[in-house]
């Protein structure tokens, strides 16, 4: 009878170890959807405090998202889209992979771009796999662009505030209320 406690009693614990493993590296971050070609990138709770973006596309362009005027990584705060903002992917560009870098102190994104440069060829990409100081943990998502509805840039503003053309979407007639997309807005009486 005690074989068959012990038994149990090792099994038991090895069903808790299954159940307290690491949790899924998708865990880190997350993207989220808000547009045909547009995504956010959502730190989640517990990660290291700065961040560098960047996708490469199916084509190999790489391309850097967080950018400064020095250069270096950004603060990423949990539950927050990186920047507060959405990013667009051109979609004739193809699927992208998407590199979040989380840092422990602010990197010099110049490197990490020659880097991830180097290891283009490379089906993943790890942080052990970069020369980076501190602590650096890598996150690889993939997203797909798709084509959805024409951009809008606004019209273009001449002389005396009159809307002389749409903005390089060829979708007006260069006047408003011509026929174009354009519709004037009337300033709200207080």
């Amino acid at each position: 009878m005690t074989r068959w406690t012990a038994l149990l009693a090792v099994m038991a614990l090895g069903a808790a170890c299954n159940d307290a493993r690491t949790p899924d590296k998708s865990a880190r971050v997350q993207l989220k959807k808000t547009g045909a070609a547009t995504m956010e990138v959502i730190p989640a709770e517990g990660q290291l405090p700065y961040c560098l973006l960047y996708t490469m596309s199916e084509k190999g362009v790489i391309r850097q998202l967080t950018l400064t005027r020095e250069n270096r990584s950004i603060r990423c705060d949990a539950n927050r889209p990186v920047a507060n903002t959405s990013f667009r992917i051109p979609v004739q560009e193809g699927k992208v992979r998407v590199y979040v870098f989380f840092s422990d102190e602010r990197v010099q994104a110049g490197p990490v771009a020659q880097q991830l440069y180097d290891l283009r060829d490379k089906e993943r990409v790890t942080a052990m796999d970069m020369r980076l100081p501190g602590r650096v943990v890598v996150e690889t998502l993939e997203f797909a662009p798709e084509a959805g509805e024409q951009e809008v840039t606004g019209g273009v503003v001449g002389a005396g505030g009159v809307v002389t053309s749409d903005g390089g979407t060829g979708t007006g007639t260069g006047a408003v209320g011509g026929g174009g997309s354009m519709v004037p807005v009337e300033p709200e009486e207080d």
